[in-house]
């Protein structure tokens, strides 16, 4: 799908014109860049969040000639998917996700098992009489 296809079922899903579902579209991609390139972050609660991530300077190796080079530090917009987006796209992940999450409160609430005591050590065998 790409932008024209997403005006398109706008425009159908809310009796919009195609123009009116454009700019409604464009005002939210707006503000989102607008926001994160601010370093606010956007969230969307189940669809996900958009985040300013900070990448550092490195040091690298150009791959035709092996020599070493400087990787100035980026600015880079993230995405990070909600939970409910992700179990919509796998729905097997999301419920191995969900069953282990289930099966971890029940493990903390049997109680721990107390170690046997260990038997005394058996003492040093005695010295030689003389």
């Amino acid at each position: 799908m790409n932008k024209t296809d997403l005006i398109e079922r706008l425009a159908e899903k809310h009796s919009l014109s195609k123009a009116e579902a454009g700019r409604v579209l464009e005002t939210l991609l707006d503000t989102i860049v607008a926001s994160v390139k601010k370093g606010d972050a956007v969230t969307i609660p189940g669809f996900g969040s958009f985040k300013l991530h900070a990448r550092a300077a490195r040091n690298g190796v150009n791959p035709s000639n092996g020599e070493k080079i400087k990787i100035a530090a980026a600015k880079l917009p993230k995405f990070t998917p909600g939970a409910t987006f992700k179990a919509a796209v796998d729905p097997k992940g999301a419920a191995k996700k969900a069953a282990k999450a289930a099966a971890a409160p029940k493990a903390a609430a049997k109680p721990a098992k107390k170690a046997a005591a260990k038997p005394a050590a058996k003492p040093a065998a005695k010295k030689a009489k003389k």
